[in-house]
């Protein structure tokens, strides 16, 4: 049975490290096309490439966990990430894409607001670039940890440990493959790979509560009646009014993440905006369903046939080992590493460019050539990467659990922030470098002293979006003055 599984995963690894090689001999000799893909990416490939970088492990793991556990009441966070995605589609996208370009063809966020308030431009590159290069450490560290647990549960004993543990083995040969298509092919490469790796997950998520509920699991599976807890499909059981605002909080998180709206400024056009936004929310509607799906059907099949789940995250692991036949369970695991190293590979690559573009060329070598900062790039991907590693080394460092931290912290340095720099012309430098710090400064208070009461994200945009108004609205008067006396 693994080697049947095995041979699906092999396939899958070496499909992604040829679509790398191939995108290295495309575009990849000047920074736009390492970092950017020459902004000539299609609609479908932005779309998906966005969904998948997005979702990670979290949409076949986090969220068909919740809903097995609790029940339908869980949903609220997928619908409060739909409407969060939809509206980041509307209000930045094309303006992302347009103004990026417009500000002295800004290949990252932090040169983005650089180039936009000039007078902060040093503090607000530094600045943006140490919160994501931070945040995205352990990003990534969080992925790599899916990674080494699902080869540890489901290869025990069965890979060549090289004198390390499954989990480790797990986290290096996840690690290396990214690395591989990353380093070589850039932003091409990985936006490719999202694209393949978003139809994989997308079919996964489809066929996985279709099998439980009709197939081979509908047979023996039982239904939704067996589940013997009370308002298991009751969306509004339990629900407190800010536990329904936590929830859909999250959506608001879109706006800060750079390693999605990254994908808005790679679109060939802005015209093209329109389409993408169609395909990636459409994508994004089935693969919510899809999850949600796997969650309340895989507990109606668990009940009914008296399986012992003692996490709920590995309800898509159990469900793919027991229905299906192997190879087809190695495609339902590369679906779940598909979503895991697509987001890897995305916050590998923001953070290295972050790295090149506001450190290295900033401080240490301005006049730095397309080749070099290329190369530059490559090696601060393999860094980040390394930290990660290091990080995810231990399975009980509580990486999974900043993840969600990590979320706020984007959201609310950079959401209020990119909203009001795309939409408002009054905003000035002061206030931007006041909201990112404000965002995050809130966020991480907001965890150090465990409030609770609410998801941080909600404090943390509320003072980002405050602390621009306010520090805009007292600086302005200085910037018109300025502006006139040169």
């Amino acid at each position: 049975m693994q080697t049947g599984t095995l041979i699906s995963l092999a396939a899958y690894f070496v499909g992604m490290i040829l679509i790398g090689l191939w995108a290295w001999k495309k575009s990849t000799d000047t920074s736009e096309g390492y970092l950017l893909a020459g902004r000539n990416l299609p609609p479908a490939v932005a779309a998906l490439s966005a969904g998948a970088s997005d979702m990670s492990g979290w949409l076949l793991l986090g969220l068909p966990g919740a809903l097995y556990a609790a029940g339908l009441v869980e949903a609220w966070i997928g619908i409060g990430l739909f409407l969060g995605a939809l509206a980041n589609w509307i209000i930045v996208a094309p303006r992302l894409r347009a103004q990026t370009e417009a500000y002295g063809n800004a290949l990252t966020i932090p040169e983005f607001l650089a180039n936009r308030f000039p007078d902060k431009a040093v503090a607000l590159r530094v600045a943006s670039a140490l919160i994501i290069v931070t945040f995205f450490a352990v990003y990534t560290a969080a992925g790599l940890v899916g990674g080494g647990k699902l080869f540890e549960t489901s290869f025990a004993g069965l890979l060549p440990g090289l004198g390390m543990s499954d989990y480790m083995t797990g986290i290096w040969i996840t690690a290396l493959v990214v690395l591989a298509y990353t380093m070589v092919g850039g932003f091409l490469a990985v936006s490719l790979t999202d694209f393949v790796q978003g139809l994989i997950m997308v079919i996964a998520l489809v066929a996985m509560p279709l099998v439980v509920m009709f197939g081979a699991g509908g047979e023996g599976g039982g239904s939704i009646a067996d589940v013997p807890v009370a308002g298991f499909l009751d969306p509004f059981n339990g629900l407190t009014v800010i536990g329904f605002i936590s929830l859909m909080a999250w959506g608001l998180g879109y706006f800060g993440q750079p390693h999605i709206i990254v994908r808005f400024m790679a679109i060939d056009t802005v015209e093209k905006v329109k389409p993408a936004r169609a395909i990636g929310m459409t994508w994004m509607g089935v693969a919510l369903v899809g999850s949600i799906g796997i969650g309340i059907a895989g507990r109606a099949f668990a009940e009914r046939n008296g399986i012992l789940v003692e996490d709920p995250e590995t309800i898509f692991i159990i469900l793919a080992n027991l229905l299906f036949h192997p190879l087809i369970t190695g495609f339902l695991l590369a679906a779940l590493l598909a979503a895991i190293m697509s987001t890897i590979s995305s916050q590998l690559l923001v953070a290295s460019s972050s790295l090149t573009e506001d450190f290295y060329k900033l401080f240490l070598r301005k006049e730095a050539s397309e080749r070099e900062s290329v190369n530059v790039g490559r090696i601060c991907v393999a860094l980040v990467a390394l930290v990660a590693i290091v990080i995810a080394s231990d399975p009980d460092s509580q990486v999974l659990g900043l993840v969600a931290n990590a979320w706020a912290g984007f959201g609310a340095a950079f959401g209020p922030l990119i909203i009001l720099s795309l939409t408002w012309k009054k905003m000035t430098g002061a206030g931007a470098l006041a909201g990112l710090v404000t965002g995050a400064a809130v966020v991480m208070a907001w965890i150090a002293l465990d409030v609770g009461i609410i998801y941080e994200m909600v404090p943390g945009f509320i003072a980002a979006w405050a602390a621009i108004w306010l520090v805009s609205k007292a600086t302005w008067a200085d910037n018109e003055r300025e502006a006139v006396a040169a």
